[in-house]
């Protein structure tokens, strides 16, 4: 049985803590109309789960400068912070595992592309702060998923190995961010975003559809099944 207290469990937020795709794809939407520049949903897809600044380099070209950027991001942020306060559920199994977890020792933070204040909101809404004992954001990196910098980061604030940690993702970028950092990573599809065979192709150890199907014992047997 592998010990709790020497391994950690980092979430990731939107998809996997929560779904918030849609005010997010809202909020953008609000954003590229301001600018006159085309929206759709397979541009929310391909940026999903990253950093503002690259999303919005990615979708509205690189003629900004460095404090348009981070205007446009605060905007879209506000926005969303908005339509998130009138309320926002944590997903299915989500507090299940996280008390579980919890009672087995393990160490959990938070790995997010999110600005910080997001997080608080959404942790706060969901009465989840208690559960992290490391919250990494945007702001805590230079560069987004998949990179593998938020994973890493959360890792030594938890004073935990990154190959002692399992991620839960859902997104593609994601999941290769927690395997090049060197993590197990379990992907949750609920949401939708990624077909199993994209989570599989980037090195998901186990897709699932929600998070009712994963336990605190489900997590220590990816340790004690070895290999990458």
């Amino acid at each position: 049985m592998i010990n709790g207290k020497c391994h950690a469990v980092i979430w990731d937020v939107d998809g996997t803590l929560v779904d918030t795709a849609e005010l997010h794809f809202q909020a953008w939407a609000s954003v590229a109309r301001e600018l006159s520049r085309p929206f759709t949903r397979a541009d929310f897809a391909a940026t999903f789960g990253r950093r503002n600044p690259e999303i919005i380099q990615q979708l509205f070209g690189t003629d900004y400068s460095a404090q348009q950027v981070a205007d446009l991001g605060d905007l879209k942020e506000e926005l969303y912070r908005g339509a998130a306060r009138q309320g926002v559920s944590l997903l299915p199994g989500v507090q299940a595992l996280l008390e579980g977890l919890h009672a087995a020792g393990f160490a959990q933070a938070v790995g997010s592309s999110a600005p910080r204040r997001n997080l608080d909101l959404i942790l706060g809404l969901t009465d989840t702060q208690r559960f992290f004992s490391a919250v990494v954001s945007m702001e805590d990196t230079q560069c987004g998923k998949p990179d593998p910098q938020v994973f890493l980061v959360a890792a030594q604030r938890l004073g935990v190995a990154p190959a002692c940690c399992v991620v839960l993702e859902d997104a593609v970028a994601g999941v290769q961010a927690a395997r090049a950092g060197g993590m197990k990573c379990v992907a949750v599809r609920f949401v939708a975003h990624h077909p199993d065979a994209k989570l599989i192709e980037a090195g998901a150890n186990l897709v699932v559809n929600t998070l009712e199907e994963v336990t605190a014992e489900a997590v220590q047997q990816l340790f004690e099944k070895g290999g990458r």
